[in-house]
């Protein structure tokens, strides 16, 4: 059994997008952010920081995942887990798909989430969307023919649209970029994604 650590506003909703494409079952053992909470803290709340969860993940962080005793951090690298474990058409269909999703994962960590991140926690600056409109101009090169490896909607386009999602208040970084607009609504209209979704709009915000 899957046990996924974390709550729907979190990056645990990449782990859950994920697993309903899979139609994979799985548990979700609410874990709350511990900035997200005021004090005085419910003493049967779960946060990040509580010594229950901090056994689970050291580091203090959500999602996690407990998969018959693997235990794994780090929300992309667990839809990449998943994903090659369980295969079908979101996973690798060979070593050059794998280097493909896993770049591009890594890649919107590292060009995208700093800036993206910003903006849904501060709103649209200059600074963020200045930082932005290269990584949207490759990344809008790159979907052009629809999705990001292989001519099919993989794990990679659900990675990197989790974290474009962020951006999505700076709407002139899309109109500039029409490729990845469109991209974006497709992903987001999938079954997957709107379970996911509106599990989360059911979440105290």
């Amino acid at each position: 059994m899957l046990t996924i650590y974390g709550v729907h506003r979190s990056r645990a909703s990449r782990n859950i997008w994920l697993a309903h494409e899979l139609g994979l079952p799985f548990k979700l053992a609410p874990v709350m952010q511990r900035y997200r909470l005021q004090e005085p803290i419910p003493s049967d709340l779960v946060h990040t920081k509580s010594p229950s969860f901090l056994e689970i993940n050291p580091n203090g962080h959500v999602p996690s995942i407990d998969d018959d005793g693997l235990v794994l951090h780090e929300s992309l690298a667990i839809n990449l887990y998943l994903a090659k474990k369980h295969g079908g058409s979101l996973a690798p269909a060979n070593l050059v798909e794998d280097g493909q999703m896993s770049m591009w994962s890594l890649w919107a960590t590292n060009e995208v989430e700093p800036h993206s991140l910003s903006i849904v926690q501060n709103g649209p600056s200059d600074t963020a969307i200045a930082a932005l409109r290269g990584p949207f101009a490759v990344l809008d090169k790159a979907v052009a023919g629809g999705f990001l490896v292989g001519d099919r909607f993989t794990v990679a386009d659900i990675n990197v649209a989790e974290v474009v999602r962020y951006a999505q208040a700076a709407t002139d970084l899309f109109e500039a970029a029409p490729n990845v607009k469109a991209w974006l609504a497709a992903c987001q209209a999938r079954p997957g994604f709107r379970k996911m979704w509106d599990a989360r709009e059911k979440e105290p915000a």
